[in-house]
């Protein structure tokens, strides 16, 4: 196997352990008894949890190190045209995902068609591809140096953006801070995420500019790797850049708590940091031990990422949609009726773990036959 390909496989694992995680904290048998770890921070602070969606743009700015060096040989407009192509059908398939399944009941009980007007229009695709767009944009003609800068500069502007324009009294809260507002204006309540009791998005407008800082972090480190990554030097700085940046949102956490739903700088910094010494722990393991026998089942999810976190969310609101027995969606009654009986809380967990084998199964046949959703 070439150096290429190993580095490869090691990015198809942490993406894929990346995926694999968001499954079962996606998918709990019951909400109400999830271990602590599994569910996100309330408001400031820090669970594993709200490291599964920063890595996986982390891992995307990571691919794109791999893919830009191509781009070199290409036409500016074949270059736009590949960037503003992904970032269209990314964006259109996490607002078709919220919309699913595009039908409603009516007050009276009849089926209508579900409006377009109480759609979410931002979310976890929705930010993906636009933090890739404008992360591809700026390494493409700015550079990756100029880059880093611009995003340095965002990260430093949103700390005062967020308290000068939220509300005085209380400006980085649920109710009060600068994102909510913005999100309101542009958007109207409608559209927005209700998931907190009101309309609040976590993956609003404003909070998605610093998201962009995990993608670039994920191309220079994808970068350093490709140059320097099989050498005990070049991992060790790797993982020392990592300690670093936990240091540095350590300390910045006084002043700008790490809040995952506003998508903080310190969050940034902090999550990035964490990535990269994952990311450095899985290179550790499969380039330099040689372990690999226990990489196959996260490639599985690596090799399609995209096709199994949509199969994943589809296929959980559709056991919420179907019903079982009367008022009792599928999703509860083989809670209740099967993985209950384990425990409540251990019982929710295996729920989740089950339905991620699930998707995992399906990833496995399409591996197998060699197919590979790619957009």
């Amino acid at each position: 196997m070439s150096s290429s390909s190993q580095r490869f496989q090691a990015l198809d694992v942490f993406r894929g352990m990346t995926i694999c995680f968001m499954i079962i904290v996606n998918t709990p048998g019951n909400g109400q008894y999830s271990y602590a770890p599994l569910n996100h921070a309330i408001w400031h602070g820090f669970t594993p949890t709200d490291l599964v969606f920063p890595s996986f743009l982390f891992a995307v700015g990571n691919a794109m190190s791999f893919v830009m060096a191509k781009w070199g040989n290409m036409q500016q407009s074949q270059v736009l045209w590949k960037i503003f192509k992904r970032t269209f059908i990314i964006f259109l398939l996490g607002y078709l995902m919220y919309w699913f399944p595009f039908i409603a009941q009516d007050k009276g009980g009849n089926i209508i068609l579900a409006p377009i007007s109480h759609t979410r229009i931002m979310g976890v695709l929705q930010r993906i591809a636009l933090c890739y767009c404008i992360a591809s944009l700026m390494i493409y003609y700015l550079k990756p140096k100029t880059s880093v800068i611009i995003c340095m500069i965002i990260l430093l502007a949103y700390w005062p953006i967020m308290y000068f324009f939220g509300d005085p009294s209380d400006p980085l809260s649920l109710t009060g801070n600068a994102g909510l507002k913005l999100d309101k204006w542009l958007m109207g309540e409608g559209h927005m995420y209700h998931g907190e009791g009101i309309a609040f998005d976590p993956e609003g407008w404003i909070s998605t500019l610093p998201a962009v800082g995990n993608v670039v972090a994920g191309y220079i480190a994808g970068q350093f790797i490709q140059q320097k990554g099989k050498t005990f030097e070049g991992l060790s700085k790797l993982l020392l850049a990592g300690f670093g940046l936990l240091a540095i949102a350590y300390f910045w956490d006084l002043g700008f708590p790490i809040n995952k739903k506003l998508w903080t700088s310190s969050f940034v910094l902090y999550t990035a940091g964490l990535d990269c010494i994952i990311i450095s722990a899985v290179i550790y393991i499969i380039d330099f031990l040689g372990v690999k026998k226990w990489t196959y089942f996260f490639e599985v999810f690596g090799k399609n990422p995209l096709f199994i976190y949509l199969l994943s969310e589809l296929g959980a609101t559709m056991l919420y949609v179907l019903h079982a027995q009367p008022k009792m969606p599928v999703h509860a009654w083989l809670y209740q009726n099967i993985f209950s009986h384990a425990g409540l809380y251990f019982g929710s967990l295996l729920f989740a773990v089950s339905f991620m084998l699930f998707c995992w199964a399906i990833g496995y046949v399409l591996d197998k036959r060699k197919i590979y959703v790619r957009v």
